[in-house]
């Protein structure tokens, strides 16, 4: 689908809680006559806390590196051509102090705002902290810096450093408390007004989306915001003290019932001293019992310990053989080592040895090196003898042939065959000339043939499908399910079959298409547009049913895309959707626009699509309406139209089909539709295929001509070859002289010597390399025969080698004996430590059993056992729990008296004071929303004036009507002089005159906030050069005036004419680099546009 977006400055946004500007601003207006706008009281020359003193950034947008920028105290331009980095600056800005994507207009995700390519993006803002107002000055010193880090997914880290770089915080919720304490709100308009917003503002219509702007700007919307949420909470605390007073007189009865019971409770004393004497008896019956149990394993623990005495002999025994086997072993192992130390006694003199041979070699090696480069060099010096010879030969034959004539007659050749030469080089420069034109009309012809033949390979395809959806058209006439795809019949054939032979435990629902009828046919691509894919899916009951469906539709659906399966436990009764579902009066939901017969199906829809959230609004007009202009309606996500485009509340699709290709009801309609298409699209291919033989043709004799240029321009190169070659022999005949062979005859004698230096220095080569090859010979011999020797000795040790191993096996047998042996004897004893614990276990449960008797009574005889005790006690109980279930339990109705009085008094006490809350809440809220509204009034009255006097500065005259009530805001300007003509609505004026008159009220809405620094970007778009400079002249002055506050403006207007002033700073930025010609937001447009 294409995609139109629309935002309004209006739209609710998420923000923080903020205390609203309750006290009178300081700012004084001065009416136009006067030389300065504002006139502060304040003492301050530059601002303390909350101002921006340097910001960059690294991999931004589409910005590597940009920055530092250090911004100064008062007035800042950021100025740049499109594409150098202002905008990006002012998202950054946003971003790192704690803004959404979607408040910068840039982005839906911050993860858009990561350059191509990288894997995070940087931030780096400094904020001043200064004054008795510095935040935590004792932590961050004279300065907070912010730094963000946003990652490839989206995620962003902060890290909150004091201003020496040591890292103080990384909470989110940090960072909020500084900007509270810093009054920065980087959602408000005020404070950084963006280029969108600007736009945006510059071009509403809606009186309503100004006065949004102005409550925004003022913090009046998040008052509002306020009182709405205690007032709910007032509703609720007042339906709960309702409640608790219903519940009040029912305790109140509960309490009076647990009374009389608990008075009229009877005693149960006696039975009581009977149980508690069998309870003692029980005690000391116990205790008898577990002296009886203690006595025996005393005596087990006796026998144990003296059978320790066996492990202890055996243990004893191995240790001897372990002794003597190690004993063996070290003797063995010391023959071994002997022969070791031989071997690395002889090791040194062999690597001695080796690195001899190794040294000779390389000597060897290098010598023989230098006998070939030597006979090269002479073999070259022979070359260079035999060439020279012969050049003198040549030389002084042509000096015998050489007259005056042939001179005269060679320079005539000579003259003649270079005006031919020059002839040759101007056609061969004209024929490149040629062959570079006809080149290039050769590519271009290439490059529209590809171009045509893919647009007649798409249009191919297109015809294609169309005449396959009008074969399922026409075939629906007979069989509606074709109309779903030539596969739908045959495979709703098998799912029948596979139903019947019970494959299926629940038969499959679908396509969802043709389990679906429209109330209204108008709304057909509309629901088409809003199901897509559900209306060729099918529904399963389990996944057991899934699996079977897809090995179906692998058989029909081999090579095409299958229809989606979507796997949901079948109900017999519709959901109930009437808390979530959209009522709207005028236009019906999806859901509700269809008959649906088959519970399945409707919920399948509600649970894949939401149905029943989505309404179905034929005119685009009202659409937008109902969505975007105000408030949509309760639970409702999106809108559909009757062209089947798609409406969110702040961004709008368009559709891409036009016509119905499932629900349709009228199909000749359809049919004679595709048909029109298809015949115009054939038309279309055929021309598209002549356009192919007309550029294949024109390319074909463009080739033709340019293969007859090559082979122009090729003769000609020959031609002046020849002529090159014969003018070279030509001057090279009268060349010579005989004065120059003196020359050449000295260089033959100097090359002569050299041949003979030559010949005796590789002679002196040869007889070296013969003595460096014996020496290597006679080294690699002494090194042969010293390793053979210690080969020699590392074979006597092989034997004992193995006698060392039996040894060492035998060493490891009696150990493992020996550790057998200890084991049992470890076991043994563990096991005798065991029963040592549960005696003294037992012991110290028969102490704390005869301590427990004795505090409950004296030690006393007794004869009865304690199962008999214990029945007897069970039985007493009986008939004290049969009297407690008549009268009930003692405890249990003092228990329940006391829950009932304790009830009753907390919650007559809670009911008090809530009443008292909300009677203190109600007082509390009147006189907020009183002063709430003076407040308002008195804001509406300052905007109202310092817009008149800003007009005046230019001789405009304005107006401004608040309607608190309806809640719009209404500004008419008149550009005249006063009462000269009527005032105009803005939306009358010309682009200048409407930008001017939005700075002006901009301005006064600066006059009326508080906040530390204030951003504008390109404030003067649309603007003249006349209105421009009032407009930058009233900014500069009323910065002049507030030097303890810090503006940033961001333009692509050259600043040049701007007076020269140590409050004002320039900062430009660098032309944009043009190499790369997409931005990285291009794929999450894609991404959102798939969606």
């Amino acid at each position: 689908m294409s995609k139109r977006k629309h935002r309004s400055p209006g739209e609710s946004t998420h923000k923080r809680a903020r205390s609203a500007p309750l006290e009178e601003d300081s700012e004084d207006i001065v009416g136009p006559s006067q030389p300065n706008l504002v006139a502060d009281t304040s003492l301050k020359t530059s601002g303390e806390v909350g101002i921006i003193e340097s910001i960059s950034l690294k991999n931004f947008m589409c910005h590597s590196l940009l920055g530092p920028f250090p911004f100064g105290d008062n007035v800042n331009f950021v100025i740049g051509n499109n594409g150098s980095g202002k905008s990006a600056i002012l998202t950054a800005l946003i971003v790192g102090l704690g803004g959404k994507a979607l408040t910068t207009n840039r982005g839906s995700s911050l993860k858009g705002f990561v350059k191509e390519g990288e894997s995070s993006a940087d931030v780096y803002i400094t904020l001043r902290n200064r004054g008795q107002d510095a935040f935590k000055p004792e932590v961050f010193g004279p300065a907070i810096i912010v730094e963000l880090r946003i990652s490839s997914e989206g995620l962003r880290t902060y890290k909150l450093k004091s201003k020496t770089g040591q890292l103080v915080s990384t909470k989110k919720e940090e960072l909020v408390s500084i900007l509270d304490h810093f009054n920065i709100q980087v959602d408000n308009p005020v404070s950084i007004l963006t280029q969108e917003m600007s736009k945006h503002f510059l071009h509403s219509k809606g009186e309503g989306d100004k006065y949004k702007f102005f409550m925004k700007a003022t913090q009046l919307e998040q008052m509002k915001e306020d009182y709405t949420y205690i007032m709910k909470t007032k509703t609720v605390t007042q339906n709960t003290i309702e409640k608790h007073e219903e519940c009040l007189e029912g305790l109140k009865r509960k309490y009076l019932e647990k009374e009389d019971k608990y008075k009229s409770l009877a005693s149960l004393d006696e039975m009581h001293t009977k149980l508690e004497e069998l309870q003692h008896q029980m005690a000391w019956a116990l205790v008898t019992e577990m002296e009886r149990e203690v006595k025996p394993m005393r005596e087990r623990v006796l026998g144990e310990e003296r059978a320790t005495v066996k492990y202890d002999q055996k243990v004893e025994e191995w240790k001897v053989k372990v002794v003597e086997a190690e004993q063996k072993y070290k003797q063995i192992h010391d023959q071994l080592e002997s022969i070791s130390e031989r071997v690395q006694q002889l090791q040194p003199q062999c690597t001695e040895l080796k690195t001899e041979a190794q040294n000779c070699n390389k000597v060897f090696k290098s010598a023989e090196a230098s006998y070939h480069r030597s006979k090269t060099n002479l073999r070259d010096l022979e070359k260079d003898k035999e060439q020279l010879t012969k050049r003198i030969d040549e030389l002084k034959h042509s000096i015998t042939l050489s007259t005056a004539a042939d001179r005269q007659a060679r320079m005539e050749r000579i003259n003649m065959l270079q005006a031919e030469l020059d002839s040759l080089n101007h056609q061969e420069s004209t024929l490149c000339q040629q062959i570079d034109q006809f080149q290039q009309v050769v590519a271009r012809g290439k490059e529209e043939l590809a171009k045509i033949k893919r647009e007649e390979q798409n249009m191919q395809r297109s015809v294609e499908t169309k005449r396959r959806d009008l074969k399922a058209m026409v075939d629906s006439k007979t069989d509606k399910v074709k109309r779903f795809g030539e596969q739908m019949p045959a495979l709703l054939a098998a799912i029948n079959e596979a139903y019947g032979k019970g494959l299926f435990r629940k038969k499959p629902v679908g396509p969802l298409g043709c389990c679906i009828r429209l109330k209204d046919p108008q709304l057909a691509l509309a629901v088409e547009s809003c199901l897509k894919a559900l209306i060729l899916a099918f529904c399963c009951d389990n996944y057991h049913d899934e699996k079977i469906l897809q090995g179906l539709m692998s058989r029909y659906y081999n090579q095409l895309k299958r229809p989606q399966i979507i796997v949901s436990e079948f109900s017999s009764t519709l959901y109930n959707i009437s808390g979530r579902a959209v009522h709207h009066p005028e236009y019906p939901t999806v859901l509700q626009a269809l008959e649906i017969e088959d519970p399945v199906v409707a919920n399948c829809l509600i649970d894949m699509r939401g149905i029943e959230t989505i309404l179905l609004i034929k005119n685009n007009q009202d659409a937008r309406r109902v969505m975007q202009r105000g408030q949509p309606p309760r639970n409702c996500r999106e809108a559909f139209t009757r062209d089947g485009d798609q409406v969110f509340t702040n961004r709008y699709y368009s559709s891409d089909h036009h016509r119905a290709q499932f629900l349709g009801r009228d199909v000749e309609e359809q049919i004679r539709h595709l048909q029109t298409e298809i015949k115009n699209q054939e038309a279309e291919v055929l021309r598209l295929r002549q356009c192919v033989q007309t550029e294949e043709e024109g390319i074909r004799k463009n080739d033709s001509l340019l293969r007859r240029v090559y082979e122009d321009r090729k003769r000609a190169k020959d031609k002046s070859v020849k002529i090159q070659l014969e003018m070279s022999d030509l001057q090279n005949v009268e060349e010579p002289q005989s004065e120059d062979l003196n020359p050449l005859e000295e260089e033959l004698g100097e090359i002569c010597e050299k041949i003979t230096v030559a010949r005796q220095e590789s002679e002196a080569t040869r007889q070296q390399m013969g003595e460096l090859k014996k020496a290597f010979e006679g080294a690699e011999q002494r090194y042969k025969q010293h390793k053979d020797c210690i080969s020699r000795v590392t074979e006597e040790a092989e034997p004992i080698k193995d006698e060392l191993s039996k040894s060492d096996q035998e060493v490891e047998r009696s150990k493992h004996h020996k550790k057998h042996y200890e084991e049992k004897q470890k076991a043994h004893i563990n096991g005798i430590q065991r029963l040592k614990a549960d005696l003294e276990v037992k012991e110290k449960e028969l102490k704390a059993s005869i301590e427990k008797a004795t505090e409950i009574c004296p030690k006393m005889e007794v004869k009865r056992t304690a199962k008999s005790l214990d029945s007897e006690i069970s039985r007493l109980k009986q008939k004290i729990s049969a009297q407690q279930d008549q009268q009930g339990d003692r405890d249990e109705v003092i228990r329940q008296y006391q829950e009932a009085l304790d009830n009753y008094k907390n919650i007559a006490l809670q009911v008090k004071h809530l009443k008292k809350f909300t009677g203190l809440l109600s007082k509390i809220m009147n006189d907020r929303h009183k002063v709430y509204t003076e407040l308002r009034m008195y804001l509406s009255v300052r905007c109202k004036y310092y817009f008149d006097s800003m007009l005046s500065q230019r001789g405009y005259t304005g107006k401004m009507t608040f309607d608190h009530k309806n809640e719009t805001l209404s500004i008419s300007v008149q550009p005249g002089e006063g009462d000269k003509a009527a005032l105009n609505d803005m939306r009358s004026l010309s682009g200048g005159e409407r930008s001017f008159s939005t700075v002006c009220f901009v301005l006064a809405l600066w006059a009326i906030a508080e906040a530390p620094f204030r951003c504008l970007d390109e404030f003067d778009v649309y603007m003249d050069m006349v209105n421009r400079r009032i407009s930058l002249d009233m900014m500069l002055k009323i910065a002049a005036s507030q030097r303890y506050r810090q503006f940033i403006f961001l333009t692509p207007q050259n600043m040049s004419s701007l007076p020269i002033n140590n409050l004002i700073r320039i900062h430009r930025l660098n032309d944009p680099d043009r190499s790369q010609t997409v931005l990285p937001f291009g794929q999450r447009n894609q991404e959102e546009d798939d969606e």
